[in-house]
């Protein structure tokens, strides 16, 4: 037996969803049925409104309802320093801690050949322009994921960088709090090693 068509259209549309299995997407769409009609509307609603008045700032990237964004229209921010993150949600983890102060870079992405993703693929050519802009900007700091591909991005972006003067510089990279070191991975260990600082 065949799903009624509203209902099967809505799991497939689920299912286009990162993450999302049929088995999910399944209990999602009967969910959905089983919502109020204001919950419905107002969920439908906040789709269409993320769609319509969102877009990326012209300057970094970042996901903005006004062009430029807030944090690059904010001149009480340390202007020296660009932090290069993958996606915009990672301005928002950055920006939850209130440590870092300065600007923000978002690639939309990160060098991948396999996948068939090159520098012209992510937002690398608005950096270097933005860096020979600006010449404020003395550091850029590289808060890719520690992954292979967020490793080659970080050492790509570094030798585009590096011959302009500018320092490049990565995020600390090893053991997190509570962590016992005979669980750790050994690619873990050694960046904790080399990371390593005074005390």
């Amino acid at each position: 037996m065949q799903y009624p068509e509203p209902i099967a259209k809505l799991i497939e549309s689920f299912m286009k969803l990162p993450g999302i299995g049929n088995k999910t997407a399944t209990r999602l769409a009967f969910y959905a049925v089983d919502m109020n009609n204001q919950d419905v509307m107002d969920f439908a609603d906040a789709l269409k409104q993320t769609k319509e008045n969102l877009k990326y700032c012209s300057i970094c990237g970042n996901l903005t309802e006004e062009d430029p964004c807030e944090i690059c229209r904010d001149k009480s921010r340390d202007q020296s320093t660009i932090l290069v993150v993958e996606q915009p949600k990672d301005v928002m983890v950055m920006e939850k801690i209130q440590q870092y102060h300065g600007l923000y870079h978002v690639l939309h992405g990160v060098l991948s050949p396999i996948e068939g993703i090159g520098p012209e693929d992510i937002n690398v050519s608005s950096l270097i322009k933005r860096l020979q802009k600006n010449d404020e900007v003395k550091e850029v700091i590289v808060a890719t994921n520690a992954t292979p591909e967020g490793e080659s991005t970080a050492m790509y972006l570094s030798k585009l960088i590096r011959p302009s003067g500018i320092k490049v510089t990565r995020l600390a990279r090893g053991l997190s709090m509570g962590a016992d070191i005979e669980y750790a991975d050994e690619m873990t260990l050694f960046k904790a090693v080399e990371g390593r600082t005074e005390i």
